[in-house]
């Protein structure tokens, strides 16, 4: 540790960011100080460690810090930092659950809603999130039905077309027709906009009318959907907080520490109802409980674009000050930061804190699983594959064709045993004719590796590549390694049938126990990038198909195509697509529709 001890010796008094590192230069922990010096040695010096902050320490071989102007600038980087590198020691383990939302975004052409379960902080309105027992897609489609919003995606343009048959069901207002102007759309979609946030009063009475009316005139499915949003707003109307004032949109946020794993329990209160909660858990890490939940919240809401009026904690924050600061300056939200002393609040931090404790006591056994099926399976591979590297960046490579046509290859990634979906790729191979297995992993590793000269940091270093088969597959991208000098970087293969993994180092593979959490590993790597590719490969192969059957038909030329295949993605999409839908596909008028079914039928796809 003789670097590390020369550095401490020199460490500024200033706020910042520090990163830990391993022996391979790995970064292992980010963490963000109000004073570098003494927060960077307490990891060192004196103080009481759990298990988890000693073999962190023990890890450490390196580390090194920047300077920040101001703590809510180290708060910023200490999060950019840590979605970047994704260290081993900051991971958080969280509930599996992500729950839906409505969305809608008032800068469309007669906007929509739509359900979506990830938040972004693009101007769009967002609702929810929908837990429960509350049917999202039940809710949509009632809501849409009651305020007579139009619920296809067709892009408006101001040129007329044929109303669909949710217009003749008078569910629709139909602005693809312009059947209505822009200003009463509107003031439907704040309606139900004010529905969805709460304000169900008058609405209800409306909809019990509607719903009346529905069956009196047999129209029985149209009568169960309103039946059906009236049922999800019974189940609103339980959860409401009666004590709490209807406007009132609160993240109530408590913990519970068992010097092993500490783990956050989130309640969400919108508009006075509670909507339900969500669970975290993450390492004890060395700071205290204040600083752990500080750095929670950070992280959370980094990524969270539903930002309430007020985060209620069970604890003071000593740094409360610079949350409220870092909130308003970097995620442009002016919040109440407030710890909860007495009354409502009181026992809702309360209740937070039971489910905290509950989900410590009860979930501890799942998450220390988790973490050897993840973590310690790719600590351990390293020794039973005799690897260079511990595993932390993993990608497997696959390849799907049908006889040589639509090859396709697809690259994914798991970062210390778990999918990193924001990082796979997808390669198209069209450069030879036929099947080649062995040269379609070599060109798209020739591409891949190709990145890595270009210092490109959206495919940074892995420190192992699998190969999806065997030893004449792992030979073939050996060969490619060797033209681009690669030599730190791990590469084996995993051929499926025995599950045997062959390395570079021996001529037999290597067995493991089925039962073994590292090979268990491997297994769902690969099975992973084995569906990713299989699902490029029959989107292609869709849109192949589909431009056969349209090249045939007068009238269809590239552009009509192209809108079919933006709308419907693949031959499937149109053969279930009803005459009505066809014609809201720009450019398609009542002959190409008619076209396109008399096609279509004749090829026998409907």
């Amino acid at each position: 540790m003789g670097i590390v001890e020369e550095k401490l010796k020199h460490l500024p008094t200033n706020p910042g960011v520090y990163v830990m590192l391993d022996e391979n230069q790995t970064v292992i922990y980010v963490g963000k100080a109000k004073n570098l010096k003494n927060r960077v040695k307490q990891y060192f010096f004196n103080s009481v460690k759990t298990e988890k902050v000693m073999a962190m320490v023990k890890n450490i071989a390196d580390f090194y810090y920047i300077i920040t102007p101001s703590e809510i600038d180290a708060l910023s980087l200490e999060n950019n930092l840590i979605k970047k590198h994704k260290p081993k020691y900051n991971i958080l383990l969280k509930d599996d659950k992500t729950y839906p939302y409505l969305k809608i975004d008032l800068k469309e052409n007669y906007p929509t809603f739509s359900i979506t379960r990830k938040i972004k902080n693009d101007g769009a309105k967002y609702f929810g999130p929908f837990m429960g027992g509350i049917s999202v897609r039940e809710l949509l489609e009632t809501v849409n039905a009651v305020f007579c919003l139009r619920s296809c995606t067709q892009k408006l343009t101001g040129k007329k077309l044929k109303p669909c048959l949710n217009y003749h069901l008078k569910i629709c207002l139909a602005p693809c027709a312009m059947s209505v102007d822009g200003g009463e759309y509107l003031e439907r979609v704040k309606s139900a906009m004010d529905f969805l946030s709460g304000d169900t009063e008058k609405e209800e009475n409306v909809i019990k009318e509607k719903m009346f009316s529905a069956s009196e005139n047999e129209e029985f499915e149209l009568a169960l959907k309103y039946k059906t949003l009236l049922e999800s707003i019974g189940k609103l109307k339980l959860k409401r907080v009666t004590t709490l004032n209807k406007f009132i949109n609160a993240d109530i946020i408590s913990f519970s520490n068992n010097q092993i794993y500490f783990a956050v329990n989130l309640l969400f209160v919108r508009k006075g109802v509670m909507l339900g909660g969500k669970n975290f858990s993450f390492a004890v890490n060395g700071l205290s409980d204040e600083e752990m939940l500080s750095s929670f919240i950070t992280g959370y809401y980094t990524d969270n674009a539903d930002i309430p009026d007020e985060i209620i904690t069970s604890v003071s924050l000593v740094d409360e000050p610079v949350l409220t600061e870092y909130f308003r300056e970097k995620l442009n939200k002016k919040i109440n930061l407030l710890c909860a002393k007495q009354g409502v609040r009181k026992q809702l931090s309360d209740m937070a804190t039971l489910n905290a404790e509950e989900y410590l006591a009860t979930a501890t056994t799942k998450i220390m699983h988790k973490e050897d099926m993840t973590v310690k399976a790719c600590e351990n591979l390293k020794q039973k594959l005799g690897l260079k590297n511990i595993p932390h960046r993993i990608e497997c490579y696959d390849i799907s064709n049908i006889s040589g046509v639509d090859k396709v290859g697809s690259m994914v990634v798991f970062i210390d045993g778990e999918p990193d979906k924001n990082s796979y790729r997808r390669f198209k191979i069209d450069s030879f004719i036929g099947a080649d297995d062995y040269l379609s992993h070599q060109l798209m590793m020739e591409r891949r590796l190709a990145r890595l000269t270009e210092n490109d940091e959206k495919f940074p270093k892995p420190d192992l590549v699998v190969i999806d088969g065997g030893k004449g597959q792992l030979s073939s991208v050996k060969k490619v390694f060797d033209k681009f000098g690669i030599k730190d970087i791990d590469l084996i293969a995993l051929a499926e049938r025995e599950e045997e993994i062959y390395t570079l180092d021996s001529p037999s593979p290597v067995i493991l126990d089925m039962r073994d959490y590292s090979l268990k590993m491997l297994i769902r790597l690969r099975d992973e990038a084995h569906r990713f590719a299989i699902t490029y490969h029959r989107t292609l192969r869709g849109k192949r198909a589909l431009k056969s059957v349209l090249d045939g038909i007068n009238g269809i030329g590239k552009q009509k195509q192209k809108a079919l295949i933006e709308r419907f993605k693949d031959i499937s999409g149109v053969a279930t697509a009803s005459f009505e839908e066809l014609m809201q596909v720009k450019g398609i008028g009542e002959i190409q529709a008619s076209l396109i079914i008399e096609k279509l039928s004749k090829e026998g796809l409907r």
